[in-house]
């Protein structure tokens, strides 16, 4: 029997954030969250493999990148390691304390060290804190420009109410590659988004920014959430940045919540429709390949 053939950019699905976590190594305190107890478990890249089956346009998943959970360096150092061990991860959103004067020391030895290679965003949950503008805070805008000068990117993780913070960092920042986490987290479960449109049409005029179509479902009813819920959030992303500046992400495991990981392929498979091939390639790969500087296909 031939060997399969190697997967092509064509048909390359990229898993632009998802997330695994192993409690008999390293807790989670935001798992014990009653509302959580359904994912308060360890997830490893197996159970992503598993569970992630359903196709997007034809698309059956290659490769991913796995985000940070918690403001731990030891858990970016755990996550980098297993990067360099497990060929679904090609690359890593990590976390280093933005505010710390050792900033720079700190990301030199994660750059250094096991699975550094595969180091290529940091995030803060930004969303989290209740400062108003703490993304401009003097500390937090040094680290942000230690992340730039070691060459890595940003994934902006705010609330619709926090956006007027991505875009003074957009405004500050023109030289720092921002990714904007789950768009931004626009209320759909309540219907109202014509706050966020307005703030992600505003940030979606500066050109280093692109945005990540993912954690929607779990803004939505979580129970009850249909395609006709996402498709307003979607319009509104695809018009602002065009599908060259989105990418696809799940949000799994936090995603069974909401339906899982193949509720949500079915959903965006749904959503891409009349969208043009080279279109669907950028918003399923080639966005993501590009920001994260991720191996590119044959």
């Amino acid at each position: 029997m031939p060997p399969a053939s190697a997967p092509t950019s064509a048909s390359v699905l990229i898993d632009s954030h998802h997330h695994l976590w192993d409690l008999d190594r390293r807790p989670q305190p935001w798992l014990d969250d009653p509302d959580l107890a359904s994912i308060n478990r360890t997830f490893t890249p197996g159970d992503l493999r598993s569970t992630a089956t359903h196709p997007i346009a034809g698309r059956h998943l290659h490769s991913t990148v796995v985000v940070q959970c918690v403001p731990d360096v030891p858990e970016t150092e755990d996550l980098l390691a297993l990067a360099e061990q497990e060929p679904l991860i090609e690359a890593v959103v990590g976390w280093a304390d933005l505010t710390s004067p050792a900033i720079g020391e700190v990301l030199d030895r994660l750059l250094a060290g096991p699975g550094g290679a595969y180091l290529r965003s940091l995030r803060h949950l930004v969303q989290g804190e209740t400062e108003p503008s703490w993304l401009q805070r003097p500390d937090v805008e040094r680290g942000l420009a230690a992340v730039r000068d070691h060459g890595l990117s940003y994934d902006v993780l705010v609330r619709s109410h926090q956006l007027d913070q991505a875009i003074s960092l957009a405004e500050r920042f023109p030289d720092l590659p921002q990714v904007l986490n789950h768009a931004g987290k626009p209320d759909i479960a309540r219907r109202e988004l014509a706050d966020w449109r307005r703030q992600v049409q505003r940030l979606a005029a500066h050109e280093q920014v692109v945005c990540k179509v993912s954690g929607l479902i779990t803004e939505a009813d979580h129970d009850s959430w249909t395609t006709d819920d996402i498709r307003p959030v979607w319009d509104v992303l695809l018009t602002a940045f065009g599908p060259e500046r989105l990418m696809f992400g799940s949000d799994w495991p936090v995603a069974n919540l909401a339906g899982g990981w193949n509720r949500w392929a079915v959903t965006v498979d749904k959503l891409l429709t009349g969208c043009a091939e080279n279109e669907i390639h950028a918003f399923l790969a080639g966005t993501a390949t590009a920001f994260y500087r991720l191996p590119a296909c044959d």
